[in-house]
Formats: C-alpha cells, structure tokens, sequence
C-alpha cells in the first residue's frame, strides 16, 4: 500500500508501506493492505510505518525502531488520515 505524510512545511514520507500504526483519538490504530476506506483524525504521538526501507531523501524525519520486524517512527502533534483503495495520506502538524 501506499503512503504519504504531508506537513506544513514539506512531505516527510512518500512510498510503499506494509502497515502503519496511528495515534487516533480513541487510542492507536493500524492499517494494513486491503483496508476498509476511512478518515480519522489524529492526536499527538508517533504515526510508526512499517516498511523495509525509508528512502535516503526522507530519512532524516525518522527514527528507526527496535522491533521484530522494520519500523520507522515519526512524532506528530496533530493530523487527519484519509485511507481508501490501499492509498493513504497523512495531514500532519
């Protein structure tokens, strides 16, 4: 599946994911491929995207984490997702 993360002042993420862990309002949440479509708003915390690799370019916004299998996560204040059809995009402050 497909992921970008958007703030203000740049896109901090942009590829293919196998999940991605979320700070929603009502506790964390993930979502894997074949997702049903949604929309959530996010509170402050860590968006954790599990992934192979992070690119070079985009590297710099995460911190890698020590887990069974790759994770990269990256701190939010606030946010909005909007995931349908394996593409998901993160509006983040």
């Amino acid at each position: 599946m497909t992921i970008k993360i958007i703030t203000p002042e740049y896109v901090v993420f942009e590829g293919q994911v196998d999940s991605i862990l979320l700070p929603g309002k009502q506790g964390e949440f993930q979502i894997f491929k074949n997702h049903a479509a949604i929309v959530s708003a996010l509170v402050n915390g860590q968006v954790k995207i599990y992934t192979d690799n992070v690119p070079e370019k985009y590297s710099k916004y995460f911190t890698k984490e020590n887990e069974a299998r790759p994770a990269y996560s990256f701190a939010i204040k606030s946010g909005v997702i909007e995931f349908n059809n394996d593409k998901g995009i993160i509006l983040a402050e």
